[in-house]
């Protein structure tokens, strides 16, 4: 509760509104620094990790694409173009953010023996963040590796409400096998708590929404406050005018940006589900009742909870799965209407090459709706962009081929100083993702790793400076 604690005193960090059984988080507020003490700012300092997943690999993975630029761009080093056809130019408005990591190679999801052979979209997703091959089997024993998004939440995650949440857009079923002698607990799980523990995945906002804000103690009272339609904002309406009042001008003006922003979403979700309950016919008719049928409405709402839960601190660690391998999904508003599945599957014939990475380029296109809100989020001095760091990429190459050479890996945000960004690196020839990866976490504050995967040691972030000149042709 609020009383109590605002006269004379600064307000604590971890302060929660409640009432009738919902919990509302703050976001950072000035009157949270204590007043003529120092304060390290450790708290709101601590980097946001974000983990993405792509299926199906890239268009640039592929050996024409390669050429045509198609991912990495020609050049590497700082200064890098992206021409038009490039998979990451919507990105291009974020290049200061943007560092690019081309050409690693992710053999921990090959087949090792001949049954596992045609096996690779089954056991793709559980090696993306793990970088560690699974045990092929449909039973209980599973086994892969920690994910990175854990190893962070591990150390830095614990003292946040919510360690780390899973979230992603198309369905998943973790009960029972899938093809190739795989559990779909491999396909449907890109977080990994443990080698044997794959953690679920939430696909319905409003699961997502209710996890954050604590709306209602049970269903009953959840289903009346939906009934009465009542904004979880409307339980704590006393508890936040009182806080209001004790508040400083600019402080006023940042909580009424977060909560308007709550009931904003809230009315999104609230719009999806009365649409869904319609009676008129559906574009995902599998989907639960809170779930858009449209791609672009799913993501969007899916960014926005991701950065509310991270300006209250909810949670610092998400993993966000795009798809699911084998997905016959078709996406009209691309332009392409042929499956994703299908359309990765391009026989090496360049027009469905460039078909395949229209695809791929509209669906990064969602990204930087997400990267802008972070840009317009203040904390303290620096907004939230500077303290995020996202990874984005895919397990798989050359979905034609269903390989894991030239797999793309992106790193975005500013990491609280750790990523340079405006950068493309270009690895070796057989260099395991994994050595990005240990990389990445040595960024995130896990200096005292060694290994990770099957990683060979830890990746360069400095290109030596005789490449950086150099085309990838002319390597």
């Amino acid at each position: 509760m609020v009383n109590g604690f605002i006269t004379g005193k600064h307000v604590p960090r971890r302060t929660f509104l409640r009432g009738m059984g919902a919990t509302v988080a703050l976001p950072f507020l000035d009157a949270m620094i204590p007043a003529g003490r120092r304060w390290s700012g450790e708290e709101i300092d601590r980097t946001r990790l974000i983990c993405m997943e792509e299926v199906h690999g890239s268009a640039g993975s592929n050996d024409w694409g390669a050429k045509q630029h198609l991912f990495a761009p020609d050049t590497v080093g700082r200064n890098f173009s992206l021409n038009a056809e490039n998979l990451l130019k919507p990105l291009e408005p974020f290049q200061d953010y943007l560092t690019i990591i081309s050409n690693t190679d992710v053999r921990m999801a090959e087949a090792w023996e001949a049954a596992e052979i045609g096996g690779d979209h089954f056991r793709s997703s559980a090696v993306f963040l793990t970088q560690s091959h699974p045990r092929q089997t449909q039973g209980s024993d599973l086994y892969a590796g920690t994910s990175l998004d854990q190893l962070y939440a591990r150390r830095y995650g614990q003292d946040t409400p919510i360690p780390s949440m899973q979230l992603c857009i198309e369905t998943t079923d973790q009960s029972g096998g899938c093809h190739y002698n795989y559990s779909c607990a491999y396909t449907d799980s890109i977080s990994w708590a443990t080698p044997t523990e794959p953690l679920p995945l939430i696909r319905d906002p409003r699961v997502v929404f209710e996890m954050m804000f604590g709306a209602g103690a049970n269903e009953e009272e959840r289903t009346t406050r939906r009934r009465e339609n009542q904004s979880i904002l409307d339980w704590v309406a006393t508890e936040v005018a009182g806080l209001k009042r004790e508040l400083g001008m600019a402080d006023r003006r940042r909580m009424d940006q977060f909560t308007n922003d709550i009931r904003e979403i809230e009315r999104r979700i609230q719009m999806v589900e009365a649409r869904n309950t319609s009676g008129d016919p559906r574009d995902l008719p599998e989907a639960p009742v809170g779930v858009p049928d449209s791609f672009e409405e799913h993501m969007k709402l899916m960014f926005d909870l991701q950065l509310l839960a991270f300006e209250a601190d909810l949670t610092r660690v998400f993993s966000f799965k795009w798809g699911r391998d084998g997905s016959n999904r078709i996406f009209p508003e691309s332009g392409v209407e042929r499956p994703i599945h299908p359309a990765s599957h391009h026989g090496n014939n360049e027009e469905r090459i460039l078909e395949w990475n229209r695809l791929h380029q509209w669906r990064m296109g969602m990204l930087p709706y997400f990267l802008e809100k972070l840009q317009n989020s203040m904390e303290g001095d620096a907004h939230l962009l500077d303290k995020t760091m996202i990874v984005w990429g895919s397990p798989m190459g050359d979905g034609n081929v269903h390989n894991h050479r030239r797999c793309p890996l992106i790193a975005i945000g500013g990491a609280n100083g750790k990523l340079q960004g405006n950068l493309h690196l270009r690895a070796p020839d057989g260099t395991p993702m994994a050595n990005a990866m240990l990389s990445l976490l040595h960024a995130l504050g896990l200096e005292d790793m060694t290994s990770f995967g099957d990683s060979t040691g830890a990746f360069s972030w400095s290109p030596p400076a005789r490449l950086a000149t150099l085309t990838n042709d002319a390597r």
